[in-house]
């Protein structure tokens, strides 16, 4: 049985995605269809390729994966479709897919040509999902449309690193349902640049010089619960996708709030890492505590 899924920002309250469904069922009455995503932010490529990168994975290979976000069909605005990790992307050529294709190559690309056989008023109705049943079917790409060798980029999906490597920029792409801040900087990014060195992240007026490896991790469960205090403590992980995101323990934008309230970050602002050198000390000379000292954060 084929699946097909569905990320878009339709919303819940408007017929788009029920329609959409509709119409899927029309032509393939036995295959299954899951809903990843309709609340994604109006418009936003980032957040959207930020789910679907993270979606994607848990399904089987051959899984058809429908992308609705600014897909109207425009001279700048061509609708593609991909076949990558052994799965299938629907969407706009918008920059959407450059972020799982920076990591895994394409296995093809092709620039869907079928528009002057159905109506285009709702793209993700009208031309997403008679490609999605054509391939569940068993259809190949050739068919609906022509082999494309580029997709559009997406901007500031690379982090900027300085000169002496010193310094990585990175910037929010995504604010997950309790407010914690998700970055550009994946963890593999990370370790690369930092190359062992102590850090500092700097976030608005914040600054973290530790990253845990999960959240709890950062309530010491020797002290007794109701003496902790530990609900609205900011953190740094590694969330489970590998990418930088600043959290608040427990949070709760109603009670204790959350990374991106207490902190005042939104989407594309900037985080900042800054790696601290080692200083190398000659043998035989004596080093004054003060410089010793220097690393000790």
């Amino acid at each position: 049985m084929a699946i097909i899924t569905l990320t878009t920002d339709f919303g819940e309250k408007d017929h788009f995605a029920g329609a959409t469904k509709g119409a899927i069922y029309s032509e393939l009455p036995n295959v299954k269809i899951v809903d990843i995503s309709h609340s994604v932010s109006p418009f936003n490529i980032p957040e959207a390729a930020y789910i679907i990168q993270n979606a994607y994975p848990s399904f089987p290979k051959g899984t058809i994966h429908i992308i609705g976000i600014d897909s109207e069909i425009n001279p700048e605005n061509k609708h593609i479709a991909i076949k990558l990790d052994g799965h299938y992307f629907i969407c706009a050529n918008n920059g959407i897919m450059s972020m799982i294709c920076s990591e895994i190559a394409p296995e093809k690309i092709v620039e869907i040509n079928i528009h002057d056989k159905i109506q285009t008023s709702f793209p993700v109705l009208d031309v997403f999902v008679k490609v999605a049943c054509h391939i569940a079917r068993g259809g190949t790409l050739d068919v609906i449309g022509k082999t494309i060798s580029e997709i559009k980029p997406i901007k500031n999906i690379v982090p900027y690193v300085n000169d002496d490597k010193t310094q990585i920029i990175g910037s929010v792409i995504y604010i997950d349902n309790y407010g914690n801040v998700v970055t550009n900087i994946k963890r593999s990014f990370f370790e690369t640049i930092q190359k062992g060195r102590d850090f500092e992240i700097s976030a608005r007026n914040y600054t973290f010089k530790k990253i845990y490896q999960k959240y709890s991790d950062i309530v010491n469960f020797e002290i007794p619960e109701n003496k902790r205090h530990d609900e609205g403590r900011r953190l740094v992980v590694f969330n489970s996708g590998n990418f930088l995101e600043i959290a608040v323990y427990k949070s709760n934008s109603e009670t204790v709030g959350s990374a991106s309230t207490l902190l005042g970050l939104g989407l594309m602002d900037a985080i900042s890492v800054h790696f601290i050198s080692t200083p190398i000390i000659p043998k035989g000379i004596e080093v004054p505590e003060d410089v010793s000292k220097a690393n000790d954060y």
